[in-house]
C-alpha cells in the first residue's frame, strides 16, 4: 500500500512495554503537543494579515464577471453566516437535489422588502453542498446602477439578470440563481405573503432550454416576516426612483433601527430537478416556455405550503 512504502511501521510492543524504548531507557513518554489558547488567535491574526496583504498587493483573482471567490469566502459569507445561523436559525432540506458538478438553474420565490433571501440562499447552498459550490445570482438592473451595491454584487458573484449572461454562466458549468418574481415579489404586502406573483416572460426558462440545464426549484420560508410591508408610499417611491417605498412595523418609525430584520425562523427546501436537455429545440416555443415556467411556479408554491406546515410559529426556535 502507498502508506506502507512511505512510512516504516514498527512491530507492536509487548503488552507490558507499551511505551517502547522511551520507557525502557528510563524516560517518560512525551505528551502530545497541544495548542495553547493564544496559538489559535495567533494563527487567526496571521491569516487576517496575509489576507490583507494579498488584497493590498492585488494578488487575487476575479473572473470575467468580477466574481472574487477569496473575498466572498473570507469576508462576505462569514458576516452573512451570523444572520443565517444565529438570527434566522435556518434549516435546509433537499440539498441532494442539487447537481454535484455541472450547471444548474436554481429558481426561487422572492420576498422580504430587501433581497436578503437571495443572500441567505447563497450561504445555504455553499455551506450545505458537499463541494461547497457558489451560487451565481442574477440581479435586477437597479442593483447594478447603485455604485457601492453594484461593486459588492459583482464581487460576490452576481451579474445582471439577462439571458446572455445567464447562458454564459450556465455553459461554463455554474450554479445560477434567479428570482422570476422580481420586485413584484420583494415588494408585495404582508397580506399576500407566500403567494407567488407572476413569473414575468419566462426568460429563465429559455436560458435553461438553450443550454440544456436542469431547473432546480427552491422554496424559501421566513423572508416574508423580516420586514412585513403594511403599506407602499408610491409618490415617494416615484420621487426617489424606487420600485416601492415600504412602510413596515419598524420602518420608517424607528429610523436606522427599522432596518434591523425581525428574527423569523427560516426553512429552505430544494426541490427535485426538472430536466430540459430533451427540450433544447423548443427554446423559442412560447407554449413550451410558458408550461415549463408554470410547472416551476406550481412546484415552488406547493413546497412553500409544505414548509409552512413544518413551521407553525414564524418566530419559533
Amino acid at each position: 500500500m502507498k502508506d506502507q512504502k512511505r512510512f516504516a511501521v514498527p512491530d507492536p510492543a509487548p503488552a507490558d512495554d507499551l511505551d517502547g524504548p522511551a520507557r525502557r531507557n528510563g524516560h517518560a513518554p512525551k505528551p502530545a503537543v497541544e495548542d495553547k489558547p493564544g496559538d489559535v488567535w495567533d494563527r487567526r491574526v496571521a491569516g487576517m494579515l496575509a489576507f490583507a496583504r494579498r488584497r493590498l498587493s492585488g494578488q487575487y483573482e476575479v473572473d470575467e464577471f468580477g466574481f472574487d471567490r477569496e473575498l466572498t469566502e473570507g469576508l462576505f459569507h462569514p458576516v452573512l453566516r451570523l444572520l443565517y445561523r444565529e438570527w434566522f436559525r435556518t434549516e435546509v432540506f433537499g440539498v441532494e437535489n442539487l447537481p454535484e458538478e455541472g450547471a444548474g438553474l436554481v429558481v426561487g420565490n422572492h420576498s422580504g422588502t430587501v433581497a436578503v433571501d437571495a443572500l441567505m440562499l447563497s450561504v445555504a447552498l455553499h455551506d450545505k453542498h458537499p463541494s461547497h459550490r457558489h451560487l451565481r445570482l442574477l440581479g435586477a438592473d437597479l442593483v447594478f446602477r447603485v455604485p457601492v451595491l453594484s461593486e459588492l454584487a459583482r464581487k460576490s458573484g452576481g451579474t445582471v439578470a439577462c439571458n446572455p449572461d445567464a447562458e454564459r454562466l450556465l455553459r461554463s458549468g455554474e450554479l445560477v440563481g434567479v428570482f422570476p418574481e422580481g420586485f413584484k415579489g420583494v415588494g408585495k404586502h404582508y397580506r399576500d405573503r407566500y403567494k407567488l406573483q407572476r413569473f414575468g416572460r419566462g426568460g429563465f426558462v429559455s436560458a435553461a432550454l438553450r443550454t440544456g440545464t436542469p431547473i432546480i426549484p427552491v422554496a424559501i420560508v421566513g423572508a416574508e416576516e423580516i420586514y412585513p410591508i403594511l403599506a407602499d408610499i408610491k409618490p415617494l417611491a416615484r420621487l426617489l426612483k424606487l420600485p416601492y417605498f415600504p412602510v413596515t412595523p419598524t420602518f420608517p418609525w424607528l429610523g436606522p433601527l427599522g432596518m434591523v430584520p425581525l428574527p423569523s425562523k427560516w426553512l429552505i427546501g430544494f426541490c427535485p430537478p426538472i430536466p430540459t436537455a430533451h427540450l433544447t429545440e423548443h427554446a423559442d416555443d412560447p407554449m413550451v416556455i410558458f408550461n415549463l415556467a408554470d410547472q416551476v411556479r406550481e412546484t415552488i408554491q406547493q413546497t412553500l405550503h409544505q414548509l409552512l406546515e413544518r413551521r407553525p410559529d414564524p418566530f419559533g426556535p
